[in-house]
């Protein structure tokens, strides 16, 4: 649950979301149209590549806040996953060949020069949740039924609160890469 305080009360945005949306989930469902397929199908397959490159990574990483976060990151990404993969299935649409799970373990002497650096992994994983959230709202845009942009929606929320905390990390351990100042 994404539960924040504002303006002194507590909401769950997800709540929120559903209520707004629920109206029009009621009744009979339109089919799918190819827009909201191709864009399930896609956001499936950019997640299973996402979470492998998650399964090797986490292997390596040594600061302890990273890793909690890329343990969060794995958690929402299998979910995310799991959820389109369950939706595609129930209409009957085939999946994106996934490549093998990756091993969990302890890698730590793998040489320096032939692992990524925590500040590596965080940036990648800062480029993944960007193009997470690029094309949810995508999906969400070019969504007729309300069934998939409530998915979308609830997928944005996710990333996003994923993406507020990795940031929050990556500039507390001076990992976060700024453009330089713009001067005319």
């Amino acid at each position: 649950m994404l539960l924040v305080l504002e303006r002194g009360f507590l909401v769950n945005y997800f709540e929120v979301l559903y209520d707004t949306i629920k109206p029009f989930l009621d009744g009979e469902k339109r089919p799918l149209n190819t827009m909201e397929v191709s864009n399930m199908w896609l956001y499936t397959a950019m997640g299973e590549t996402t979470l492998r490159i998650e399964q090797i990574t986490i292997n390596t990483v040594e600061d302890e806040e990273l890793r909690k976060i890329m343990e969060l990151a794995l958690q929402t990404h299998s979910e995310v996953v799991n959820e389109v993969k369950d939706f595609l299935l129930k209409h009957s649409v085939p999946l994106p060949t996934p490549s093998p799970e990756k091993p969990m373990g302890d890698f730590k002497d793998i040489p320096d020069g032939a692992k990524l650096t925590d500040q590596e992994v965080a940036n990648s994983l800062s480029f993944n949740l960007v193009s997470a959230l690029t094309y949810g709202v995508r999906g969400l845009s070019e969504s007729i039924r309300a069934d998939v942009a409530y998915m979308f929606a609830k997928f944005l929320i996710k990333h996003l609160t994923l993406a507020v905390q990795l940031k929050q990390l990556m500039e507390k351990k001076g990992w976060i890469q700024y453009a330089p100042p713009f001067k005319p």
